[in-house]
């Protein structure tokens, strides 16, 4: 499946798999031209994940500082998305349309399997929950479109994959700049870039995991995303849209 691989916490340099290993988070925004900068213009397609998950709870100033993990409680909200398919149309495609699941499959219903913090959260296995399954709309894998975006920031969307084009529908969303896995992932997308509200809810999704990916036994599930109205013990609703933006170690998938 597509996982990341674990990265020794002391050793960045390894490659990432289906399955990922070492640092791991979701979102849906409406940002302006100026605020997403360039790699997020006129045009990106915008999708978000409603998730629900149970774990520490935490919170974010206006200035996007992050407090320490709280009490673990029951909780819910919207991760939003920016996806950039001016750089990666196929990519963007099969992620958008795994978001609506208008092809009759999709992410509804489905979790983040292994979360790493200061390293990533890694999703999109629907078919099997485990990150050894999944597919992509074109089939079960798909090429690599590019590796021009590189994984310099946190809070970004990339394809987890089991090797070179080798993608399905993992995905992870990096917590920490994961400059290792530039020229074997691709990344296509973001969360919201001025939305805090989307980050904070990744960061909470985070603070339920651990070292080997594992979510903390005290946390119950890390975060279900259910779409198109269905309901779901995992996440909320999934969607897109399309139009114009206004004013504003390496990860692997399992075999």
């Amino acid at each position: 499946m597509p996982l990341l691989r674990p990265i020794s916490l002391f050793s960045r340099s390894s490659q990432l798999s289906y399955h990922l290993r070492a640092p791991s988070n979701k979102r849906f925004f409406t940002p302006t031209v100026a605020a997403m900068g360039s790699e997020s213009p006129k045009g990106s397609i915008k999708t978000y994940f409603d998730v629900s998950w149970e774990g520490p709870e935490i919170k974010v100033d206006d200035n996007g500082n992050f407090s320490s993990p709280g009490a673990v409680k029951q909780q819910s909200g919207r991760i939003k998305f920016a996806l950039y398919d001016y750089k990666v149309p196929k990519t963007a495609e099969n992620f958008r349309a795994l978001c609506t699941g208008e092809k009759g499959f999709g992410y509804a219903g489905s979790k983040f399997h292994r979360i790493i913090p200061e390293f990533m959260l890694q999703g999109g296995d629907f078919t099997r929950g485990n990150g050894t399954g999944g597919k992509s709309i074109y089939g079960e894998k798909f090429g690599d479109e590019n590796f021009d975006v590189k994984h310099k920031r946190p809070f970004l969307l990339s394809m987890a994959n089991a090797g070179p084009n080798t993608n399905g529908s993992q995905f992870f969303i990096t917590t920490a700049a994961t400059s290792w896995l530039d020229g074997k992932h691709v990344v296509f997308g973001e969360v919201a870039r001025d939305d805090l509200e989307s980050k904070r809810i990744v960061k909470a999704i985070e603070a339920t995991g651990s070292k080997n990916g594992a979510i903390q036994a005290d946390c119950g599930t890390s975060g279900t995303v259910m779409g198109n109205g269905m309901e779901s013990v995992f996440l909320g609703t999934l969607g897109s849209s399309r139009g114009q933006l206004t004013d504003k170690s390496s990860t692997s998938r399992r075999r």
